[in-house]
């Protein structure tokens, strides 16, 4: 008998090495892909907040020239960016392949986590959480995007128009932009998975939606703090990535409380049963 539960729980961990290693290989490929392709990631996409054909500066400027027949934003052409140290270019383009490939590859780890563990869950337990486990790729992504084209070009805006001195020449660094970037946009990808918390902690009995409406103004607080730390701290790019956060919690709410009826009938149903 112990045997066998010693042979069942080494399955486990080898079933689990393989997912594990094709997790590996998926981002290894994605960061080759990444790598393969740096220099027009890094023109188009890494480098497109700090030009004003950005969509978010387009789309500001249109609305901006319609009412008030002026560009609300106007990134200056030039935007110099320097290395300090001979690795240095090297090492950026390492991380962006990285964690790139992690990004790319991510609904693929999701997918494997959960091939992983769907065999040992019943058939409605199997497709909740097929729904929660698309839930966490799906955002993810989109807390990415949000930060992306919501948040960064804000502050980027802001570092790059904001001066005290006209005598100081401005001249970036690329290890700054980079950390700025990636503070940013996976700071949000991250925040952005605060739901999936929300019904996990429900689900095992310790959230209730009246402790989240009960503690929604020390919540705004929270999220205040929140948007200070993923943001370089101006105060429009706090309110940009606050805004998203708010609303993201009031969802959070909604799903803490249709969570918790369910489980509620659930539990009714079983006393019923029983009785």
């Amino acid at each position: 008998m112990n045997d066998d539960k010693e042979m069942s729980l080494i399955g486990h961990i080898g079933e689990l090495r393989a997912h594990l290693i094709r997790c590996i290989i998926a981002v290894i490929i994605c960061g080759f892909i990444v790598g393969y392709n740096i220099e027009w990631i890094m023109d188009k996409i890494f480098f497109g907040p700090v030009r004003n054909d950005f969509p978010t500066f387009k789309l500001i400027n249109n609305l901006s020239q319609e009412f008030f027949q002026t560009n609300a934003i106007d990134i200056p052409k030039d935007f110099p960016v320097r290395t300090q140290k001979l690795m240095q270019q090297f090492n950026v383009m390492m991380s962006v392949s990285v964690i790139g490939g992690i990004v790319l590859a991510f609904p693929y780890i999701i997918w494997e986590l959960w091939r992983f563990v769907s065999p040992a869950l019943h058939p409605k337990e199997k497709k909740n959480s097929a729904m929660l486990i698309n839930s966490v790729w799906i955002l993810f992504l989109l807390g990415i995007l949000s930060g992306y084209f919501l948040i960064l070009p804000f502050a980027i805006n802001f570092g790059v128009m904001f001066k005290i001195s006209d005598v100081i020449e401005p001249l970036y660094d690329l290890s700054d932009y980079t950390a700025l970037f990636f503070q940013v946009v996976l700071g949000m990808g991250i925040v952005f998975l605060f739901p999936i918390i929300v019904y996990f902690l429900t689900t095992i009995g310790i959230l209730t939606p009246q402790f989240l409406k009960t503690y929604r103004r020390h919540s705004i607080v929270l999220i205040a703090v929140i948007a200070a730390v993923i943001t370089p701290a101006d105060v429009l790019s706090m309110m940009m990535a606050a805004i998203p956060l708010v609303v993201l919690y009031e969802f959070s709410v909604a799903l803490c409380g249709r969570t918790y009826k369910r489980i509620q009938k659930e539990e009714a149903a079983a006393l019923v049963k029983t009785s």
